[in-house]
């Protein structure tokens, strides 16, 4: 079966318990998805997969679908609208779906579940040492010229440049990230929300990937 489901961040609010106990939590639209292809170790792809489209509430217009992709989706043969995003994930064996199958997070996760998200952290472009890897910087007295500066990076006689790997400063973020250790705090599975016990990378708005984690946390 598919471990996992695609969904879009939507932010962060808090859900407060009987006993007045408040959790942070990050919504996630999580689906539905649509399957759009299948493969095979038996067949020519050698491997056991399904790829998934996520379903807009915007769905997109043909006009606006590349011929490669057109003929991805025709060849399907079942109809499947065109989709924004798609996404493989691996099995171990038969997928128990079909092309063209509805996956809804109500099917895939429970409460309670641990799961792990990956998403693209929040671009910040170019930063220096301090806030790129937390540098510590110089003094701010009177007369000090090194306050943010990273300091002498090379080397004198021996060997005379700077070692490749040399943590300086750089484009900073917008980076794939897998968080592991997460817990599904609620499942509304009549609006495909997801409701997830802490942060997940990316800013609102982005696509993520929501899997269930191969080690389940003991209860």
């Amino acid at each position: 079966m598919i471990n996992g489901i695609i969904g879009k961040k939507v932010g962060m609010t808090q859900l407060f318990a009987d006993d007045g106990t408040v959790t942070p939590v990050t919504v996630i639209k999580a689906g539905p998805c649509v399957v759009v292809q299948t493969k095979s170790s038996a067949g020519k792809d050698g491997y056991d997969a399904v790829q998934i489209g996520l379903v807009e509430e915007r769905p997109v217009k043909l006009k606006n679908v590349n011929k490669p992709m057109r003929g991805h989706f025709e060849k399907t043969g079942a109809g499947t609208p065109p989709t924004r995003v798609l996404k493989e994930f691996r099995l171990d064996g038969d997928p128990g779906v079909s092309v063209g199958d509805k996956i809804l997070v109500g099917e895939q996760f429970a409460d309670g579940d641990s799961i792990e998200v990956i998403g693209k952290s929040k671009g910040r472009g170019f930063a220096g040492t301090v806030k790129r890897h937390k540098f510590s910087r110089g003094p701010e007295s009177h007369g000090s010229m090194n306050v943010r500066a990273p300091g002498s990076i090379g080397q004198s006689a021996y060997p005379s440049r700077v070692i490749k790997g040399t943590r300086s400063s750089g484009h900073m973020g917008d980076v794939r990230i897998t968080v592991k250790g997460l817990t599904v705090a609620r499942v509304d599975a009549e609006n495909n929300l997801l409701m997830i016990r802490g942060a997940v990378p990316g800013a609102n708005g982005t696509v993520v990937i929501v899997k269930k984690s191969v080690r389940q946390k003991k209860k």
